[in-house]
């Protein structure tokens, strides 16, 4: 039985897991999208009269078959071919009666030393092969044979090309190519960089190169939509670079691929308790050009929930050596437990914002009627209530005090902090009671001009004319403009 180490705030529990041959039997049982091999696990059915489109790309579809069905049809052709055309020859020879004339030395036949089918079929795999041993040959007395020579020409032709290209680009695809590329057999999550990571590995086991390699991974999930739709396949996009360019990959030595697990990313509320209840699987796709035949390459694999282990992290597998790094593959599968938060993504974020003491602030500008009520009772339990005693905290609860004097003190409390930020001698004037806003206005303008009066009369001469009206004073104005500064002040 093994292990798995859970912390929950500074405590931890040992929570054990099933054993080897449970996870076995429920890797047999979980049906797979695509197989470890790279094989997609998905028939076409009731296709109806769709099953012509395949006939229509004859060659593509040849292709794809398998190698027992494709030897199958090239051994086929050519003896149903080769059989054809022999038959042509023998019927030829049979209406003009060379078949009874072969020993007539003054007769000649269409095709020399052609007297039965055997014969004849000789005569035509020759003729195909360009053997030509020259015991049997076309004569030029039968016109009918000079013709059937030249449809026995382009029609082998034709044949040769179509099966002969067929096998090679069989033989020349790059699938086999994909068997020397490697995947790790599970994938693991735990912290890199500071951050919540899904990491799975790759490598290259022959010396020639993957040129332009690029990796992608999709998310296979069933979920349903609000309006009730039921997707059984939904595929998602699980970011592994593409933003930075690290899904390119340099695929000399093994690589690790990493998943940085945040807000945007399908498993943000994903944890290692509801990771034993997730149904999910993890397809990834490894694209290449292959350095010696120029043909793309591409290598398939997957995981599924239960091929996900929380809390690993892979061996190093490469060292460096005496002029080279040498790759260790038995390592190449092989992770170990390091300690990891147990959490989501979500729940981290969730926990730090309610730790945080700039939560307040942020929470009494979301602009909601009651605010205020809420940031005071928010500052309260926050700044006073866990640094009182517990009687003394039930003594200064809220909660026995009626709504209107809750808000009649938010008030109170709102017009505090915005007089906090005006001068000793206009927070006097604002909070005598009795005083309206109008009056507190004038006796504000009227102390605030008499400060700029008396800044302006310490300031050397010449500085108070400028300061009086722009190089020019009062006095010396005309009476119309003087009248019209006045007023415009008053």
């Amino acid at each position: 039985m093994s292990a798995l180490r859970k912390k929950f705030g500074s405590d931890y529990q040992v929570v054990t897991t099933t054993s080897s041959s449970h996870q076995k039997d429920k890797r047999r049982k979980r049906q797979r999208f695509v197989d470890k091999n790279g094989r997609c696990n998905v028939q076409h059915g009731n296709l109806g009269g769709e099953t012509s489109r395949y006939l229509s790309d004859l060659f593509t579809t040849l292709v794809d078959l398998k190698w027992r069905w494709n030897l199958f049809i090239f051994i086929l052709t050519y003896t149903v071919a080769w059989l054809f055309m022999a038959s042509m020859w023998w019927v030829i020879a049979y209406i003009r009666g060379d078949l009874y004339r072969t020993h007539d030395e003054k007769y000649t036949p269409c095709v020399a030393n052609v007297y039965n089918f055997p014969s004849a079929f000789l005569f035509f795999i020759e003729t195909e092969a360009t053997i030509g041993y020259g015991h049997r040959y076309i004569t030029d007395k039968c016109p009918e044979g000079i013709i059937l020579f030249l449809f026995q020409s382009i029609l082998g032709s034709i044949v040769d090309a179509f099966l002969i290209g067929c096998m090679f680009i069989k033989m020349s695809q790059p699938k086999k190519r994909a068997e020397t590329l490697m995947f790790s057999e599970n994938a693991a999550i735990s912290m890199r960089d500071g951050k919540l990571t899904l990491m799975f590995r790759v490598g290259n086991l022959r010396n020639s190169h993957m040129v332009s390699a690029q990796i992608r991974c999709k998310l296979l999930k069933s979920r349903q939509t609000p309006e009730g739709e039921f997707l059984p396949l939904d595929q998602l996009e699980l970011d592994v670079g593409f933003s930075t360019g690290a899904d390119q990959l340099f695929l000399v030595s093994p690589l690790t691929i990493c998943h940085v697990i945040d807000t945007k990313s399908p498993f943000y509320e994903l944890s290692q308790r509801s990771m034993q209840t997730e149904q999910f699987e993890i397809v990834v796709i490894l694209e290449g050009i292959v350095e010696t035949t120029g043909m793309t390459c591409q290598a398939r694999t997957s995981y599924t929930e239960d091929e996900v282990l929380w809390g690993h992290r892979f061996y190093p597998v490469i060292s460096l050596e005496e002029g080279f790094f040498k790759v260790d593959y038995s390592q190449f599968h092989a992770t170990f437990e390091v300690p990891t938060p147990p959490y989501s993504v979500k729940e981290q974020d969730e926990a730090l914002l309610m730790s945080s003491p700039l939560m307040a602030p942020s929470l009494c500008n979301s602009g909601e009627k009651n605010s205020s009520l809420d940031c005071l009772e928010l500052l309260e339990d926050q700044e006073s209530t866990t640094k009182l005693p517990t009687k003394v905290q039930k003594m200064t609860g809220r909660d026995g005090l009626p709504r209107k004097l809750l808000r009649m003190s938010s008030t109170t409390s709102e017009m505090t902090y915005s007089l906090g930020e005006l001068p000793m001698k206009l927070q006097r004037i604002s909070s005598v009671p009795g005083v309206s806003e109008e009056k507190q206005i004038t006796k504000t303008t009227m102390i605030a001009t008499e400060s700029i009066s008396k800044s302006v009369a310490d300031l050397p001469p010449k500085l108070q004319r400028l300061a009086g009206g722009g190089g020019r004073m009062d006095g010396h104005l005309p009476p119309k403009l003087r009248k019209m500064n006045s007023d415009r002040f008053t």
